[in-house]
């Protein structure tokens, strides 16, 4: 397949333009996310059934015509496991492409398997064996190598072969809507931002801390979030997680203290010493009325395995009336996510506003009246 590489203004606004009169377009993104907190975008492969265009970001300065064709509800957008390519868009283009055709969930919804890969999908569908080696390459490196470029090619070129027989099929189970209700769902949690003071809720060990200790960490996570946001650095190369859990746990009154942490890098004790000492001084001087409450967990509930095993049931019963893998209806993580908030325990979900997957879209329509008598009793 002949491809284009669109690298100016005018020549993406033209491919656009061309592409914005299709039903459907297939996309997908190259990019680099190693030390850095949100992905870098190195390329963006687009193909509408007639041409295929290779996108370079690095030269070009306005987006907008792209940005008009990710936004169009007109046109479909064929994706596959498009979950960091949403946050791509996001973080680098500030737009979410809707609506999206997932080709990894509608496989899922038709049995297929519940986390098919690209290659995986191909090769059932097409009988084709992909070539993946280039697929930790450098995508902000230039120039691209002709390699790398039939690579990202064949990402959209497949892509959008497979799509109509997907699409054929989930039509005749009425279940198109269910695949673009979870691209919506999974846009949102995507684009909602955490309130930095709330960064302590994703802490692994969390709730082993108390009090002052407990508000430490608060600091602590806070000021690490806000600093990976203003430099764009990955969380753990500010301060690793476990670092800061044994800061608010020791509460260190000295530098050598905290150079002391098992695990603290000289370089992170060098750094981030002073600014770690005075948030751990912040915190014991703050009064108690400023502490968060104690984080209690789930399996502390005397009813939670008895209720989450009944929720579980019932999920496994209408995935296999549906012949779909009960993990696509209802995992245990959102199981969990829909008890958070019936408890009104604190999470980081919740607090971002974000409702429960199994308490909207097409899973609601499915388990509502059965899951609410379930809570009921709890």
């Amino acid at each position: 397949m002949q491809y284009t590489l669109i690298d100016n203004t005018e020549e993406l606004h033209d491919f656009c333009q061309q592409a914005s009169i299709k039903p459907a377009i297939a996309v997908d993104t190259e990019f680099v996310r190693t030390r850095t907190l949100y992905p870098r975008l190195g390329l963006i492969q687009i193909y509408d059934g007639a041409s295929l265009g290779l996108i370079d970001p690095l030269n070009i300065d306005d987006f907008s015509a792209l940005v008009a064709l990710l936004a169009d509800t007109n046109v479909v957008k064929v994706m596959h496991s498009c979950s960091e390519d949403l946050e791509t868009f996001w973080h680098s283009l500030s737009v979410v492409p809707a609506p999206v055709f997932d080709t990894q969930f509608a496989a899922c919804l038709l049995n297929m398997g519940a986390t098919l890969g690209y290659a995986h999908l191909i090769e059932q569908m097409l009988g084709l064996k992909l070539d993946k080696g280039e697929s930790r390459t450098d995508w902000i490196a230039r120039p691209l190598t002709e390699q790398q470029c039939q690579y990202a090619a064949n990402d959209v070129l497949y892509l959008f072969q497979v799509y109509p027989k997907l699409h054929q099929q989930i039509v005749e189970l009425d279940r198109l809507e269910w695949v673009y209700q979870e691209i919506q769902q999974l846009a949102l949690k995507k684009t909602m931002t955490l309130d930095a003071s709330n960064a302590y809720l994703t802490i692994k060990n969390n709730w082993k801390l108390r009090g002052v200790s407990l508000y430490a960490l608060q600091l602590l996570t806070k000021w690490r979030l806000e600093q990976a946001r203003k430099r764009d650095l990955a969380l753990n190369f500010v301060v690793r997680e476990s670092n800061l859990v044994e800061i608010a746990r020791s509460l260190p009154t000295s530098k050598g203290a905290v150079f002391a942490i098992d695990g603290m890098t000289p370089q992170e004790a060098r750094i981030h010493g002073e600014a770690l000492l005075a948030i751990v001084n912040e915190a014991k001087q703050a009064p108690s009325d400023l502490y968060p409450p104690d984080i209690s967990r789930l399996m502390e509930r005397s009813t939670f395995k008895k209720v989450s095993g009944e929720i579980r049931e019932l999920c496994i019963k209408k995935a296999q009336q549906l012949s779909i893998p009960v993990e696509v209806l209802g995992s245990k993580k959102q199981i969990q996510h829909v008890l958070k908030r019936h408890w009104k325990l604190l999470d980081e979900l919740q607090q971002t506003g974000v409702v429960p997957d199994l308490l909207c879209g097409w899973r609601a329509n499915l388990l509502a009246p059965e899951l609410q008598q379930i809570l009921d009793t709890y």
